[in-house]
């Protein structure tokens, strides 16, 4: 949703939405100063331990991918490529189709 990364504070989500970003904003620029206030406005927001440990392990894997595609120079898939994969998952999740067996 663009109005999530244009200002978070003020799209249209829930609170408890809004917390996480925040959360994940501290996160990703200042992992080494969060704490356990941090910790508590998530679980007062509703967020529960497994919730804050999916936050915390998906946005690590990104970082990590990340640095990882920029340090192997890997290179971006084109918007098409994108576009066409998020409509593929939308109506067949992540799981690639069945490959089809070769007719006898």
């Amino acid at each position: 949703m663009k109005a999530v990364l244009e200002d978070v504070a003020q799209a249209p989500i829930s609170e408890a939405e809004k917390a996480l970003f925040a959360f994940v904003d501290t996160l990703n620029h200042r992992a080494a100063q969060v704490g356990r206030a941090d910790i508590d406005r998530l679980k007062d927001a509703g967020w529960t331990d497994e919730a804050i440990f999916d936050t915390v392990t998906v946005c690590a894997l990104f970082n990590f991918y990340n640095r990882w595609i920029d340090g192997t120079g890997v290179r971006d898939m084109p918007a098409e490529m994108y576009q066409r994969s998020g409509q593929r998952m939308a109506v067949a999740g992540y799981a690639q189709p069945p490959a089809k067996k070769p007719e006898e």
